[in-house]
């Protein structure tokens, strides 16, 4: 240990990392006693020379040290066989049974810039750190040891790999590549799109979530906006929905969506519209003066991708929040379920429900909570990171 590059820290910026978030900037450094190179592991001590822990070193980034481990030990093989076989054995605590699911979530699980999602027997990766994308060997070799997929893919297609300093790259890693990802959640298949998908190939984090808001579907006529692939909507009818209407602005999605209704036997209850969402709900709630919107739907359920990367961004995001809330609940009949989520860090839960409340008083709507929803557990949270949390999701019930 010491022979490597030693990040002394200002006083007072050390807190936050003891208490358990990675993240070093480089606003903290006081010194450096040499100049790695980017990518090596550092050491990092507070200003007066007390050990911190290890991390990745990266001159590229506002995150100059990306803190792996608060022990004196080898970030090697060995290493990530510890950390990624802690990881499966949380999913599979917490999610028994499961076969599709995110294996390693990075600071959630102490790997900073890795993300590991299982699609049934192929496994798809993501190095969001210069770091982690140099031991990607590494980490594959590991993830074959432990898991032994058909195949390992990469999918380093996100903007965020520019502040590192990467490129983007897709590829095969490993194995052979399937025609196609399928994955099966709650008893469900689902087959994914290719390079459209979002994220690894769809939304992992929903996967309580499907079958939790499926509970409010039975018997009623069910709309699903910004359905993508479909989650919510085959739950929703496969619970006993009456009727389900999913509306997504990708026509890939809906092509998929509509095929994955038709491979689990529940095409005749599921009809999916390709639309933007915002302009469906304007145009089934403007009526003229005289006339009153008539509710149509007995279940609503809002899961749009993030309206906000950035804080700076929060007052449009909040604006579209509130004008999809005021329209769904427009549509939505006495006693009906409104299940609505949101997916951006940073709008707080709290932020959420005012926004929802405002929607609800501008339509004179009282609005029940019934339940609240977060992210499956194969997406932990570590209250010490606040990134780590940062879907958050309600169930409201229409009162009057």
């Amino acid at each position: 240990m010491d022979s490597l590059a030693t990040i002394v820290l200002k006083p007072g910026e050390a807190d936050r990392l003891i208490a358990g978030h990675p993240w070093l900037y480089e606003g903290s450094v006081l010194r450096m006693t040499q100049t790695p190179n980017d990518g090596d592991v550092v050491q990092v001590k507070d200003h007066r020379q007390r050990f911190i822990g290890l991390g990745f070193y990266n001159s590229r980034s506002r995150i100059r040290v990306r803190v792996l481990t608060h022990e004196r030990e080898e970030i090697d093989r060995s290493f990530f066989v510890r950390r990624i076989t802690a990881a499966l054995n949380h999913r599979r605590r917490h999610l028994s049974g499961a076969t599709s699911f995110r294996l390693v979530n990075s600071e959630a699980d102490l790997l900073s810039g890795l993300i590991v999602d299982l699609y049934e027997d192929v496994l798809v990766v993501q190095t969001s750190s210069l770091g982690m994308d140099q031991r990607k060997k590494q980490i594959v070799s590991v993830l074959q040891e432990l898991l032994s997929p058909k195949a390992i893919l990469e999918r380093n297609d996100m903007a965020s790999r520019r502040f590192e300093g990467l490129e983007e790259a897709q590829g095969v890693l490993a194995g052979t590549a399937p025609e196609a990802l399928t994955a099966r959640l709650n008893g469900l298949r689902f087959q994914l799109p290719g390079a459209g998908g979002h994220k690894t190939g769809m939304y992992l984090d929903q996967q309580d979530n499907y079958e939790a808001v499926s509970r409010w579907a039975k018997d009623g006529n069910v709309l699903d906006c910004f359905s993508f692939l479909g989650g919510f909507a085959l739950h929703a009818a496969r619970a006993g929905a009456k009727s389900v209407l999913g509306i997504d602005q990708s026509a890939e999605a809906i092509a998929a969506a509509t095929a994955n209704a038709a491979a689990n036997g529940l095409a005749a209850k599921i009809q999916f519209e390709q639309g933007n969402v915002f302009d469906w709900l304007k145009g089934q709630t403007t009526v003229a003066p005289s006339e009153k919107v008539v509710p149509k739907f007995d279940l609503i359920i809002l899961d749009p991708p993030s309206f906000t990367r950035s804080r700076a961004a929060v007052g449009d995001a909040l604006r579209g929040y509130k004008e999809i809330h005021l329209r769904g609940l427009k549509l939505l009949r006495p006693g009906g379920v409104l299940a609505t989520f949101c997916c951006s860090h940073h709008v707080d839960a709290r932020l959420f429900e005012d926004v929802i409340l405002s929607a609800a008083f501008d339509c004179r709507r009282v609005l029940r909570r019934i339940t609240s929803y977060s992210q499956s557990p194969d997406h932990p949270v570590l209250p010490s990171i606040p990134e780590t949390e940062y879907l958050k999701g309600y169930a409201y019930e229409i009162v009057s």
